[in-house]
This record gives structure tokens, sequence and C-alpha cells, in this order.
């Protein structure tokens, strides 16, 4: 089920401030039109722990993806205090994995 509202990041085991932080770090890294799209584990509200997935979301291409994604994973890493963070691009100009769908599909909007 495709869930897009922001409204629901209670659900995600993330706090409304880290859910807001890591919002703001999108739009400093990656521009205004960027959106954050949290998947996997942190979905499950019975689950502990666990790595937090993001899919950064972009309307144009990226130049350097792999330094935009390590500058994002590294500063949402520190603001979650170490936790382990991956992070996942989406932009026109980059090539679309099944990992892609499955955040599209399950993730929910920040």
């Amino acid at each position: 089920m495709k869930n897009d509202s922001p409204e629901n990041s209670k659900t995600m085991r993330l706090t409304d401030d880290q859910a807001q932080a890591i919002r703001q770090l999108a739009l400093q890294l990656a521009g205004n039109q960027a959106r954050v799209r949290v998947f996997g584990s942190r979905l499950d509200n019975a689950a502990r722990g666990g790595d937090l997935d993001l899919m950064l979301e972009l309307p144009e291409p990226v130049d350097n993806p792999a330094l935009l994604a390590a500058r994002f994973s590294a500063k949402v890493t520190r603001l979650m205090h170490g936790r382990k963070v991956d992070v996942l691009l989406a932009a026109p100009n980059l090539m679309r994995l099944p990992i892609h769908d499955i955040a599209f599909e399950e993730g929910q909007l920040l």
C-alpha cells in the first residue's frame, strides 16, 4: 500500500523532530524540491533498532550522485547519533533498480 502522507511520520519509529531535521538536511543538500522517503525496517513499529533506509527523490538530474548520497548519509548518521543510514537516490539521470520500486511502493514521505 502506497502512503504518501507526511502526517504518518509517527508510524516510522522516528520522532517528529528527527523527521523534520532529515527533511531540512535534504533541502539544504539537494535543493528545495527534494523529497525524502523512509522505507524498510523503520516502518515496522514492532521492530527494534535497525538502520535507517532513506530515498532522496530529486526532480532534476544529479551531477555527482555518490557525493550527494555520502554527504546526506553522513549528516543524517550524525543526527541519529551514529545509527547506520542507507541512502538511495532517485533522479531522472539515474538508473531505476528494483529497490527503487520497493521504496516508492512501501515508503512513506517525511
